[in-house]
This record gives C-alpha cells, sequence and structure tokens, in this order.
C-alpha cells in the first residue's frame, strides 16, 4: 500500500532538489539532539511554518521509529485511524510503514482502527515527513489520524499507546502535528495559544482539552495533542519546552487575521 503525497507543489516543493534544499535551509544548526519523548510541529505551508517545523525537529534526535499523530481536517475514516502497511511517499523518498507496530496498536489501544481513507487527502502528517526523511532516513513511521473522542477516551488511547511504545525493541518518538489559533487577530491568537502552551508544558492532557474546549481555541490538533501528552506521561516524560512560537503575520506582516504555530519538545 503506497501513499502518495497530496500537497507536494502547494503546501512545500514538488521538486526533488529544491524540497531538499529548502528543508536543509529550516533545520538550522543548533545543539547536539535531545533525546526527546515528543515533538509538536506545525503543519502549514512551508512558507508559513517551515522554519518553525525545521527548528523544532532540529533539536531532537529522530530515532529508528516515529509515531506521527495529527488532526483529521477532512472528515473521512474512522476517529483514530492507524495506516497498517505499506510505505508512504514523498518527492524526496518513501518511508516505510513499520506494520507491526502498527498491528500492535490496533489490537492494543483502545478505539484504534486500522484505516487508510481518513489519510488518503489529510495532509497534516505529509508535510512532517520530509523532515524526517532529510534527519533520518532509515527511519520508520506509524501515521494516526485522530479525528475524535473525549478527553477520557483520548487519554485511556495515550496510555495504551504509551504500554505499546515501551514494550517494542526500537526507540520511537511521538510527533503531533497541530497549528494553534485559526484567523483571528495576532494579540487575540497570541493570548489564546499561550493558555494551550501553558497546558502542554505542563504536560496536562486533560488540562489541554479542557481549555481548548472552553476558550474557544481553534488549535486544530488539540486531539491528537492530548493523545500525545497522556502516553509522555505515561512514557516518564518530565517537562515540556517550548522552541518557538510565532504567526503567518510574521510572515506577511499582517496580524489582522493570523494562524498561531508553536513547536515544542517534550522530554
Amino acid at each position: 500500500m503506497l501513499r502518495n503525497p497530496v500537497v507536494a507543489g502547494q503546501f512545500y516543493p514538488a521538486d526533488c532538489r529544491e524540497l531538499e534544499r529548502l528543508v536543509r535551509a529550516y533545520l538550522k544548526p543548533c545543539s547536539p539532539g535531545l533525546e526527546a519523548l515528543a515533538l509538536v510541529v506545525p503543519h502549514a505551508g512551508y512558507v508559513y511554518s517551515g522554519a518553525i517545523a525545521g527548528e523544532t525537529f532540529a533539536r531532537a534526535k529522530i530515532p529508528e521509529r516515529v509515531v506521527l499523530l495529527g488532526p483529521n481536517h477532512t472528515g473521512r475514516g474512522r476517529p483514530l485511524a492507524v495506516f497498517p502497511s505499506g510505505a508512504w511517499r514523498t518527492p524526496l523518498a518513501d518511508t516505510p510503514v513499520d506494520a507491526a507496530l502498527s498491528q500492535l496498536i490496533v489490537s492494543r489501544c483502545a478505539g484504534a482502527e486500522a484505516d487508510e481513507s481518513a489519510h488518503r487527502f489529510e495532509h497534516s502528517l505529509e508535510v512532517q515527513l520530509p523532515f524526517i526523511q532529510i534527519l533520518a532516513p532509515e527511519c520508520q513511521i506509524v501515521p494516526i489520524c485522530v479525528g475524535g473522542g473525549s478527553a477520557a477516551e483520548l487519554v485511556h488511547f495515550g496510555q495504551d499507546l504509551a504500554a505499546v511504545i515501551s514494550g517494542y525493541p526500537h526507540q520511537t518518538l511521538l510527533v503531533v502535528s497541530s497549528d494553534m489559533t485559526h484567523y483571528e487577530p495576532g494579540p487575540d491568537a497570541e493570548k489564546k495559544d499561550r493558555k494551550a502552551i501553558d497546558r502542554i508544558l505542563s504536560l496536562d492532557p486533560a488540562g489541554l482539552y479542557q481549555t481548548v474546549r472552553g476558550g474557544s481555541i481553534s488549535m486544530c490538533g488539540v486531539l491528537p495533542t492530548t493523545v500525545m501528552l497522556a502516553a509522555a506521561r505515561e512514557l516518564g516524560a518530565t517537562r515540556g519546552t517550548l522552541v518557538h512560537y510565532g504567526s503567518s503575520g510574521d510572515i506577511t506582516r499582517d496580524y489582522s487575521q493570523v494562524v498561531g504555530y508553536a513547536g515544542v519538545i517534550i522530554e
């Protein structure tokens, strides 16, 4: 099963050489990679959020396996849709899906189902893959599209996911794809986003869910981030660090209606 790119030439370059040059430019030199448990990275077009995503990826060591968690923008497929097997293609390469890990997640995690249809036209995980392919060409992935669930259901899924990861023989990183507030004035967006980011840095999955839902914060990846925080806590996370916060206004210089972006590392 080969999942072909659907936003190459839109969110990021379709030309292999141009894409590699751009991704390497975003992966700015920084201190040696951290042994992270999880990352939160944005998924807008690279011109808007690629620099924040690259700066976040560049600070972490990318291990043998990455579980990608992202929102479901299309409404297709199952609420907790695990891509079962095969490979994901970008203009750079084909990255294998770890079918064994995928099967374990489906069999041992409450609510998880094998479903490729939720991923077919979803961009949020695809745009992360070129960064992983440059940093860790031998990496295998398990993409999970999170489109529904209560706070309790998502926390339960995250705890089950942690149990699978902790018993798996390959070191595994969780990567959550999420943008923050959508289409609000810059100061308003940042005020809301800082509340959500505080809950992420506090490793508080239920608190994040409640803050976003109760505060009318249009963070599209709140559901997968809730899952990740629950999993990270079970895996022994002790802190979160904000790498960078910004918005589309930093690029367009128009702050009347922005989308917020945050890069976070969980250790």
